[in-house]
């Protein structure tokens, strides 16, 4: 099994997956205006593959079986100020003690 992938022009860190080249038949239209004009990345052989960097490969079989396209958004962003307040109380319960 193959799958086409393209990023979006719009949103960053923002990829489509789907079955064949060329082929968005079965992602929703609503979905493809948000996406903006598909820019092909890769194409990727998945069968073989134990693990896809930035997405479940179980998941992404399912969808495109299921729906044909898999979408794949960006990590959430990462909450900097929760960590550094994470950093501060443990070291004022270190100095503590």
């Amino acid at each position: 099994m193959f799958c086409v992938i393209y990023r979006s022009p719009k949103r960053d860190q923002t990829y489509l997956y789907v079955e064949k080249k060329d082929d968005f038949s079965r992602v929703p239209e609503e979905l493809l205006k948000g996406f903006g004009q598909p820019q092909l990345a890769m194409i990727l052989p998945l069968d073989g593959r134990k693990k896809l960097v930035n997405a479940d490969l179980d998941k992404v079989k399912q969808a495109l079986a299921e729906q044909g396209y898999y979408l794949q958004l960006p990590p959430p962003p990462e909450d900097l100020l929760k960590q550094h307040l994470s950093v501060v109380r443990e070291n004022k319960s270190d100095a503590k003690r």
